[in-house]
């Protein structure tokens, strides 16, 4: 069966939901440090494991999640934030592996 990007469309739209609303929380710096560091790579990593569980693999997954994750370094962070887009990129190919292990033991 042939895979559709259509199948991608809620997953990448949990990971702009990841990306865009949760810095709205961000009030201080310690709260920051714990959305950036523990909150948002964990939910991509869920979201990309579901993924995995329920499509297959998908690299198509990452590269939507580096190219997300990219507007928001402009909109909330500096440039510096640049290198959370490959890390995430990472978590979510780390995810969707780990998830297409369980994707034929359903």
């Amino acid at each position: 069966m042939k895979k559709s990007c259509a199948a991608l469309i809620p997953y990448v739209l949990v990971l702009a939901v990841d990306f865009y609303l949760l810095p709205l929380l961000m009030v201080g710096t310690g709260t920051a440090m714990l959305l950036m560091l523990f909150v948002m790579p964990l939910a991509a990593f869920i979201t990309a494991l579901a993924c995995g569980m329920r499509r297959g693999f998908f690299l198509l997954l990452p590269a939507a999640a580096f190219v997300l994750f990219l507007p928001t370094i402009f909109i909330y962070y500096n440039a510096s934030a640049w290198v959370y887009a490959a890390a995430y990129a990472i978590i979510v190919l780390a995810g969707n592996c780990a998830g297409r292990i369980f994707y034929g033991k359903r």
